[in-house]
């Protein structure tokens, strides 16, 4: 595969109208909790029936898996980024489903190297989740559409999952993948690409973070920091150890996936709409999101050519 060509084919016209759908028109939210008026499902069936239409139209072999989850309650007696707060048993149960896209590998298809993101926004809270994390479900759907036209020696793997409500399923996936012995070389969780305070945000700085928590995560981290140079993506790129074993990543490292990574736009996570109705697509800095998704691409090239060492 010419790695250059495809980075340079990164779309942010494509970018932006995945974005402006899953976060603004037509969809305001993507939660189990929510249903627009004049609609017969949910809001998140909603988005996933845009992203797996989006995936089979790419050429990618698409499946789904239903997990039974509820709606965070809200607790606005905590700091108002963390209202979020347990279900109670006698609250509503929902079927969410994890989206999965593979494209096989040809060489080497029992190689698999996996992307993450969640695509649901807060069911606590009506806010539009632009960042958190439309930004890192529209990146990997560009990813996908991208790679699916190409000739991969290893296997790529999508996964969409649900976040904002309880339990996470990704999890759910993780822990499949472990019990089916899947040889998972590298996890890529992509979670609020472009996320950053408003200092950063008028300055027009160009972040992103690629964190690790394990030993075994911080080459795959160090490696997506060398494709920013490599390849002259033009990002502000640092890696970064994240203490907590949390978020996607997290739950692919404690199924026994350690060579993990979470991309993201700060850390300490800075956005000031972080979890909040403010979080709009309008705020998010498209250039920083096809610099990301060029970088995250890089780094799967790569990986896909060379192993993990």
């Amino acid at each position: 595969m010419q790695t250059q060509a495809l980075l340079e084919a990164v779309s942010g016209d494509r970018i932006r109208q995945d974005l402006f759908h899953l976060s603004s028109d037509p969809l305001p939210f993507r939660k189990m909790n929510h249903t627009r008026p004049g609609q017969t499902t949910c809001s998140l069936y909603e988005a996933d029936e845009f992203i797996e239409k989006e995936l089979t139209s790419a050429g990618c072999r698409v499946s789904k898996t239903f997990h039974r989850v509820q709606a965070f309650r809200c607790d606005s007696s905590k700091p108002i980024h963390h209202w979020y707060a347990p279900a109670k048993p006698e609250d509503p149960w929902y079927e969410a489903a994890n989206i999965e896209a593979v494209i096989p590998g040809a060489d080497l298809p029992e190689e698999i190297v996996q992307l993450v993101a969640h695509k649901d926004s807060m069911s606590w809270i009506d806010s539009p989740g632009a960042h958190d994390n439309c930004a890192g479900t529209v990146v990997n759907l560009e990813i996908a559409r991208l790679l699916a036209g190409a000739t991969p020696r290893r296997t790529v793997r999508f996964l969409f999952c649900n976040e904002e409500h309880t339990p996470w399923t990704s999890r759910a996936a993780a822990e499949a993948a472990a019990v089916r012995g899947d040889r998972i070389i590298a996890v890529l969780n992509q979670d609020a690409l472009d996320g950053k305070s408003d200092a950063d945000m008028a300055a027009g700085r160009m972040t992103h973070v690629a964190a690790y928590s394990t030993d075994e995560g911080r080459p795959l981290a160090e490696l997506a920091a060398a494709c920013n140079a490599r390849y002259g993506i033009g990002l502000d790129c640092r890696v970064a150890f994240k203490e907590r074993v949390n978020d996607d990543d997290g739950m692919f490292i404690k199924a026994g996936f350690r060579t993990t990574i979470m991309n993201v736009g700060s850390l300490p996570y800075a956005d000031s709409e972080y979890h909040l109705p403010g979080d709009r697509p309008e705020r998010v800095n498209i250039e920083n999101l096809v610099r990301s998704a060029r970088l995250v691409l890089a780094t799967v090239l790569e990986i896909d050519a060379n192993g993990m060492g």
